[in-house]
């Protein structure tokens, strides 16, 4: 069992009823092995539900704790939003998966650029590159200003923050590749690291592509198991089949088939939004337990 320590909302959209939850969980042994880019799997029932993968988003080994940020983007997590509140146990968490991100000192820039719910598992990596002296830039951006969430904690880990809003709300009105274009045509970059949105990363890695600078995404696919037995999970990479859970879940951009993957993403849409559909029809009712 893994206590909840902490829960707070940090954004709501409201054209979508989706909103982006911060929760603080007690996970002494997951927070002392994690390093940036790996994930945990968790359940909210332990003899059966869907998993759900999360990047880590913050840790701390002192403390014994991890913290996950997730999106009520479907039933399951629209119920853990719902019922599970500070004091509560998460019955499964299991963690820590996947590779994680390789860090090294360089003299170049090392870019960062996080979209939407992306925001959340770029932080990690952003803190490890400016602990070890890389100069960080990062870019984060959403459609608009009440979407965007860890701010502060960004400007804190990097040497320059650039904010974006699609409609102009807040910071610059742009979409996140044209200052990533325009760093990499004024400054030596070592590295981008992108994570969002398939969409967003796929345009990510087209803005990268004609500066030749090498170019990290962080796959968010289908996943089940975590351990790479199901096969759910699997991408095209370099013509190559990879699991994210254990291959993953970042690889070379210029690499990936998002098209490919963006079309197998879409395989439960039609029985994820009946799922959520009925869970908010008794979330409404009051009828949904944990």
């Amino acid at each position: 069992m893994h206590k909840i320590l902490e829960k707070k909302q940090l954004s709501y959209d409201k054209e979508r009823d989706q909103s982006v939850f911060y929760f603080k969980v007690e996970a002494p042994e997951i927070a002392r092995n994690r390093k940036a880019g790996q994930f945990v799997i968790f359940q909210i029932d332990e003899d059966y539900g869907e998993r759900i993968p999360l990047t880590i988003a913050d840790a701390s080994a002192e403390e014994g704790w991890i913290a996950i940020v997730f999106q009520t983007v479907g039933a399951t997590t629209r119920r853990f939003a719902a019922k599970f509140n500070v004091g509560d146990n998460i019955p499964v968490l299991v963690g820590p998966l996947g590779k994680p991100t390789h860090i090294e000192k360089t003299d170049g820039i090392i870019l960062c650029v996080g979209g939407g719910i992306g925001i959340a598992p770029l932080h990690p990596i952003v803190q490890a590159n400016h602990k070890i002296g890389n100069k960080v830039v990062t870019i984060i951006g959403a459609r608009t200003k009440d979407l965007l969430f860890f701010e502060d904690e960004m400007r804190a880990a990097s040497d320059e923050l650039i904010v974006v809003t699609d409609d102009g709300s807040y910071g610059r009105k742009a979409v996140v590749t044209e200052p990533l274009k325009e760093i990499c045509e004024k400054e030596k970059v070592s590295e981008i690291v992108s994570i969002g949105p398939a969409i967003m990363m796929k345009f990510c890695v087209a803005a990268a592509r004609p500066f030749g600078v090498p170019i990290t995404t962080s796959l968010n696919t289908i996943m089940i198991d975590g351990t790479g037995m199901c096969g759910c999970c699997r991408v095209s990479v370099g013509g190559e089949t990879k699991f994210v859970c254990v291959d993953g879940p970042e690889f070379d951009g210029y690499k990936v088939d998002f098209d490919n993957m963006m079309q197998r993403m879409t395989a439960f849409k039609d029985k994820e939004r009946e799922a959520d559909h009925k869970c908010r029809i008794e979330l409404d009712a009051g009828k949904v337990s944990a």
